[in-house]
């Protein structure tokens, strides 16, 4: 008996070990996790898993809902079970259970089976709450503004308040609130939830959000005290350029609501209503582009508890305002994130006390400080100093920057902004002498989730990833501006359009974009043209730019692919569909050659072009390249959603929008009207020019960047797509080059001049330290940083496939190069996270890979035949998880099921240093011309002056030796810093020794 009883207990073990091989991570709920404010009925939810065993995935699943009475409470589970369901979908899986209610929350679990019968344990506990499904008639309360006359000119922010009194303890309590303008919402004296320029800005008129929270904490039983201040905000602020101001309204309103359920059962509700009254503050002034003023002398101690003398307040003004475009928030909030202390504080030559942050942010600087009654400080916010380092203001425009505090007299005060916000990283101070206790710069931007990680063994490039991830949390502040600093601050959509692919490598932005998507659609004209900006602040005469306008189709097509969103696809489909139509109407025999268009905004042109290679190339070259390319797209996702007619329809009509490029653009040898890198780029990313012209049109594009010394001269609608065409077409490391080159104009050109974030032009810091036109001249600015997706992608080697959107299929690719010896990337998917990570190692190649549960990934290595590749030491036919896909191109190419993988390869250290050579070198003795070094296969080297050519093969016994191929004596070493960088060569012609340093 002792002996079975053993046994059945090491067979329950084993089960319970078995069962525990696949478990849920991570939970979402509409693509958020832990949301309020869900309004779709069947709100679709997903789940990452993790397992111990290579080749897990789900077979089926079981979800469970309950009831939550209040925060905290354990959850009644008895609502909803959907029993097993044979399923391979873990992702936005669509709730089929009782109908929900507004402002119920709900906790889930979900458990899965594996493809071998186990059964995984429940995951964690994750929660949504509902908004309210009927808003124009659930939200009870009125709009109330302030019953005194406003001062129209300096507008200070109105404070309204109410005291009410609860006659029995609460159980739960939640508060709805909007308003016109932004709001800060506070109960018995604390602030209300963490979020900050609410309610974010959307197209108001059609699209007003609300934010929830939950507030039962800030209630009590008897009196209580409810307020708001109320800012100018996006609403009714001087918005771009000029006197543009109440865009939407000149008021300012609240509407407010908190519903409770008290500990009895019965229900009740706080409204604004007219019984609320108002008055003015020390926020005495508060405009998006100068600042805010705050007046601590006027500060109202109390005013927001009960019990505070409000007697000679005035009645607030109720509004008849709609509520028919109220929406719950989609997105996440804008929240408080990195603090930064002072990293200097300096005098400037002009006599100016300035503090350094060390990094270029967005947001605003908290100030601790004690002062005399009275005592006015001022500080203003810049980006950079001139090259004498002056404070410089002169890029900001209209823009003043400051906050300005008039102290009250206490020992301390700890002071901030409530309504506006900053680019900067350099503060002047006046009115005191700051030390580093008094100010913390603190970064606000929407609070995504950073997906994405990417490292390099080379720091400038490092710091480039640092740069593109910086400018993206500054300008994605509930909606994707251009720029933070300046009097604009608007949602370009062309700078969005070109930058999504690698703002969703770095953080997840389906949130983010799925919100800012639909103001595009409310924004569109009707007769389908795209505005420049969106929300559209500049009017109907500003739409309908090729690169800008395509935002419609280019982002919910690219959503699509990355994150496997078909609901935002079908939700966006007629709004592309629109501008497509748009473009058609436009258009004479399908050639759209007419109109306004930006073109290849902000490209690099030489200042004395005088031999026809200047790099401006026809804006209706590129209008037409678009038409085609949103052409595209449109037919994707008709096939995608099925719609059998469209599909007929825009086959067609894409073959007429090629003929029409073709016909008008391209010669019959192959040659575009325009010889620029951003027209065969267009056209091959596009895929419209003929297979059998497209090999020679690549070589063409590589001869136009040598012949600009191996610079880019791309703008705005060509950079993103650059890399990537040059890799497409085997010139990888023509790509490097690109990358690595450091002098002007390139991506790490600002790198070297100290840059934090990325520029909105290639010089905005000239190389004698002087600027660019102030007019147009932000150092926050993140479309050039498009290239963080060919990092990803050729780097890190993570790229997406059509086929399994969402990275339920992908393709690990990495292409070394550059002199780089270990890369690494990771993104975190709703499938769970993706590592690629590769290293040289003395003569061996090593490449560590992670592959998500429920995934499948096909990985090509770079290096090294079938049978001499290693995977966990073992030769590849005898490792699990992993089948030979196929060899081309000299590459191995397998499948990989889930799980960990570690793959290694001997080879020759002149792989490993392939294009880390390559350059421009200036001989700084003997000659007075320079060398140009290219890489070649097989990793031999091409040294090339305007004397002559010859090609040098790699020195086995020496990595940094190179000899001539022709003429052995004839060698080339390269010198190379203590990170491994090259800087130079000494070229040995002969008994003749000649130095060059690398440019």
């Amino acid at each position: 008996m002792k002996l079975k009883a053993y046994l059945f207990l090491l067979l329950a073990i084993c089960g319970l070990l078995g069962n525990a091989q696949i478990s849920v991570e991570k939970t979402w709920v509409e693509n958020r996790v832990n949301p309020s404010g869900i309004t779709d009925e069947s709100p679709r939810l997903s789940w990452a898993m993790a397992s111990d065993k290579r080749g897990a995935s789900q077979a089926a699943y079981q979800v469970r809902v309950g009831l939550v009475a209040r925060k905290g409470d354990s959850p009644d589970w008895g609502f909803y079970d959907s029993g097993k369901v044979e399923s391979g979908q873990s992702v936005h899986v669509a709730y089929v259970g009782p109908e929900l209610q507004s402002g119920q929350q709900y906790a889930w679990q979900v458990r899965v089976w594996d493809q071998d019968g186990r059964r995984g344990r429940w995951s964690p506990t994750g929660y949504w709450q509902m908004g309210l499904l009927r808003p124009e008639t659930e939200f009870r309360a009125e709009w109330i503004g302030p019953g005194f006359a406003e001062d129209t000119i300096n507008r200070p922010s109105p404070y309204l308040r109410k005291e009410f009194t609860l006659d029995k303890p609460v159980r739960k309590a939640t508060a709805y609130i909007t308003a016109h303008g932004m709001y800060e919402a506070r109960i018995n004296g604390k602030r209300v939830g963490d979020a900050y320029l609410t309610p974010g800005w959307t197209s108001y008129d059609t699209r007003l959000q609300y934010q929830q929270y939950d507030v039962t904490d800030l209630l009590q039983k008897g009196k209580n005290a409810a307020g708001a201040i109320l800012g100018n905000g996006w609403y009714r602020d001087y918005l771009a350029w000029g006197d543009r101001r109440d865009h939407y309204g000149d008021d300012v309103a609240l509407l407010m609501q908190v519903d409770i359920t008290y500990a009895d059962g019965t229900t009740g509700s706080i409204l604004t209503d007219g019984t609320w009254v108002s008055s003015t503050g020390p926020i005495r002034n508060s405009e998006i582009y100068d600042g805010e003023t705050y007046d601590s002398t006027e500060e109202l101690d109390g005013w927001d508890q009960a019990g505070y003398a409000d007697a000679s307040w005035e009645p607030v003004r109720v509004g008849d305002y709609a509520k028919d475009n109220l929406i719950a928030t989609e997105n996440e909030p804008v929240r408080k994130h990195e603090t930064f202390r002072p990293a200097e504080i300096l005098t400037t030559p002009e006599g100016d006390v300035v503090v350094d942050f060390g990094q270029n942010l967005v947001g605003w600087v908290q100030l601790r400080l004690g002062g005399s009654a009275g005592q006015e400080v001022i500080l203003q916010h810049a980006e950079v100093l001139t090259k004498e380092g002056n404070f410089y203001t002169d890029n900001l425009r209209d823009a003043d920057q400051k906050a300005t505090y008039i102290l009250d007299g206490s020992p301390e005060q700890v002071l901030e902004p409530h309504f506006t916000f900053y680019g900067f990283r350099y503060v002047r101070v006046e009115g005191f002498t700051p030390t580093p206790d008094n100010l913390t710069a603190i970064a606000l931007y929407s609070d995504m989730d950073q997906t994405g990680q990417f490292s390099t063994s080379n720091e400038l490039l490092n710091q480039l990833q640092h740069n593109i991830q910086w400018g993206q949390r500054g300008n994605f502040l509930d909606v994707p501006t251009d720029c933070p600093q300046r009097d604009e601050r608007l949602g370009w959509t062309g700078d969005a359009q070109a930058f999504f692919r690698t703002a969703a490598y770095n953080f997840n932005v389906n949130p983010f974009f799925s919100k800012w998507l639909k103001d595009v659609a409310a924004d569109q004209l009707d007769n389908g043209s795209v505005p420049f900006v969106v929300p559209n602040v500049l009017g109907e005469n500003s739409a309908g730019s090729a690169g800008w306008g395509d935002v419609a189709t280019i982002i919910p097509w690219e959503s699509y692919l990355l994150y496997g969103d078909r609901e935002l696809l079908a939700t966006q489909y007629p709004s592309m569909k629109q501008w497509v139509e748009y473009i058609r109407s436009q258009s004479t025999e399908n050639l759209w050659n007419k109109g306004f268009h930006f073109g290849d905004w902000l490209f690099y042109s030489p200042d004395d072009d005088r031999d026809g290679r200047a790099a401006i190339t026809d804006k209706y070259l590129i209008s037409q390249a678009f038409y085609a390319y949103s052409t595209q797209l449109l037919l994707k996702a008709a096939r995608v959603l099925g719609n059998q007619e469209d599909i007929r329809e825009y086959e067609a009509l894409l073959d007429d929008v090629i003929r029409a490029f073709r016909r008008e653009y391209l010669t019959p040898s192959g040659r575009m009207v325009s010889g620029t890198q951003t027209a065969y780029v267009l056209a091959l990313q596009f895929d419209l020019l003929p297979e059998d012209l497209r090999k020679q049109a690549a070589d063409r594009l590589v001869e136009n960047i040598q012949s600009y010394g191996y610079h880019l001269t791309t703008g705005f609608l060509g950079t993103p797509y650059l890399a990537h065409v040059l890799s497409r077409f085997g010139h990888t490391d023509i790509a490097y080059r690109l990358l690595m080159q450091k002098s002007y104009p390139s991506w790490l050109y600002p790198v070297t001049q100290g840059a934090t974030t990325i520029w909105e032009r290639w010089d905005g810091i000239k190389p004698d330290g002087t600027f660019q036109t102030p007019s147009m001249n932000s150092y926050n600015h993140y479309a050039y940083g498009a290239i963080g997706d060919w990092m990803y992608q050729q780097i890190g080697g993570i790229q997406a496939l059509a086929e399994g959107p969402g990275y339920k299929k992908f393709r690990i690719a990495v292409s070394p190069g550059a002199g780089l010896t270990r890369a690494e990337a990771n993104l975190d998917t709703y499938y769970g996270t993706i590592r690629s990570a590769w290293a040289f190692e003395g003569d061996t190649f090593s490449h560590q890979v992670l592959v998500p549960v429920n995934t499948t990934a096909e990985i090509v290595l770079p290096y090294g035949a079938y049978d001499a590749i290693r995977e966990g030491g073992r030769h590849l036919d005898r490792a699990d998880g992993l089948r030979r896909l196929d060899d081309r191109d000299g590459k191995v190419r397998l499948v990989l099921a889930p799980g960990t993988y570690s793959f290694s390869v001997a080879v020759e250290r002149s792989a490993q240093e392939a294009g880390g050579f390559a350059g421009t070198y200036r001989f700084t003795s003997g000659f007075s011309y320079e060398i140009e070094v290219e890489s070649l296969e097989g990793g031999n080297l091409r040294m090339v002056t305007s004397e002559n050519s010859a090609v040098y093969r790699p020195d086995p016994t020496d990595p940094l030796l190179y000899i001539d191929t022709d003429e052995p004596s004839n060698t080339v070493r390269f010198v190379a810093n203590e990170a491994g960088e090259i800087e130079g060569l000494q070229f040995n012609y002969g008994s003749q020794r000649f130095e060059a340093q690398k440019l």
